[in-house]
């Protein structure tokens, strides 16, 4: 004879319940539905371990996240969508010195294949600070190799003609000199065999791009990153790039911003590369130079009215750059070139260090450059 439970018991656990359930919704708010069905899970995992209830792993999420960047990675340009739930205001720098993981590969594997190298000239390290210069204000220096006279504190109580859409690309990114790259071992000299170009993706000028916008996309600002080779001949590499950034210009009206990435090549006339650096959060950086052009009588320029627009943006980038790491940035090149800066009224070009310097020095100075554009681009973003 089965022996009959106390009818209290069913009452007692179903006030506990209710308890329980109420205990969850006050502490966990909207929350809750995410707890009960963790709990459940947990429960069955622990009471039926044989039933087939399980909760997505981060491994199998960190998977799935691998095999969207492989993809995107594999197409001609990433679209980087903005989004102001993923926004950040780009004050923590901290992580910025990290080598990524593909870049200490790429380099460590280099310096076992370099081991019998044979010296074909030296490099020679140097800060630039105010070689050149011309005009100064605070942080910001330029050197001014046009007619046109600037004042630069002027020129930075002026407001860029931008307006950062909070849903849309804003920021182009293409390289014209797409090929160009990076010594990849840490050294004083180059070896006769040195490589200057490369179509490969994980050490030309498409992974600093990348490095870029990372930062933007942290941010929650979108973009585009155009990685279509312009320079498999040099001559006419500018006039390709420009097809490209039209392209994208009439597909997404929103852009306004519009950076052609290169690297600098910087050669005394003995045959040493000069390789430009700053030590920032005790890292080594490449250091970084903006270029922004002008028209002026008598330099041949017939199409670039609005070049001021330009200098403007130019200014603001390079003070909030030099202030948030200092000795990233070289003088400001303002000279009498147009370089497809006649696009938008925000279109620059950056140079990324030399082909002296490292892979790994030119990918943080990206993710340096490219937190500091974040940065100015908050302050024209719409509400």
């Amino acid at each position: 004879m089965k022996k009959k439970k106390p009818a209290l018991i069913k009452p007692v656990l179903c006030v506990l319940c209710v308890g329980v359930c109420t205990l969850l919704l006050w502490k966990f708010g909207s929350q809750a539905p995410e707890v009960f069905a963790s709990v459940a899970v947990k429960s069955a995992q622990l009471y039926l371990p044989h039933a087939a209830v399980t909760l997505k792993s981060e491994s199998e999420k960190t998977d799935k996240a691998q095999a969207t960047e492989k993809a995107a990675a594999k197409s001609a340009a990433k679209v980087g969508k903005a989004g102001k739930e993923k926004a950040d205001d780009g004050a923590n720098t901290s992580s910025l010195s990290d080598t990524p993981e593909d870049i200490a590969a790429l380099m460590k594997e280099a310096k076992q294949q370099s081991k019998n190298d044979k010296k074909d000239g030296s490099i020679s390290e140097w800060q630039y600070t105010n070689e050149g210069v011309t005009d100064k204000f605070g942080a910001v220096k330029v050197k001014n190799v046009n007619k046109t006279r600037i004042n630069i504190e002027q020129l930075l109580e002026q407001k860029a003609d931008l307006s950062v859409s909070g849903d849309k690309p804003s920021v182009l990114i293409f390289h014209t000199h797409t090929t160009e790259t990076y010594q990849l071992v840490d050294r004083d000299f180059y070896p006769t065999n040195n490589v200057t170009r490369s179509e490969d993706e994980g050490r030309n000028m498409v992974r600093i791009g990348k490095a870029i916008c990372e930062q933007l996309e942290k941010a929650g600002i979108g973009y585009i990153h155009d990685k279509k080779i312009h320079d498999k001949r040099y001559t006419g590499a500018y006039d390709n790039s420009r097809e490209t950034a039209v392209e994208y210009l009439k597909k997404y009206p929103s852009i306004q911003v519009v950076l052609d990435v290169h690297r600098d090549a910087i050669e005394r006339t003995d045959g040493t590369k000069i390789r430009p650096v700053a030590e920032i959060n005790g890292k080594k950086a490449a250091q970084i130079m903006i270029i922004s052009g002008c028209q002026e009588e008598g330099n041949g320029l017939t199409d670039f009215p609005d070049w001021k627009q330009n200098l403007v943006f130019a200014l603001q980038l390079q003070k909030i750059a030099e202030e948030s790491f200092e000795g990233l940035m070289r003088p400001l090149y303002f000279c009498p070139r147009m370089y497809n800066m006649n696009l938008t009224h925000c279109s620059l070009l950056l140079e990324i260090g030399s082909d002296s310097n490292t892979l790994e020095q030119a990918e943080y100075s990206g993710q340096c450059i490219g937190n500091a554009l974040a940065k100015l681009l908050k302050n024209y973003t719409e509400e």
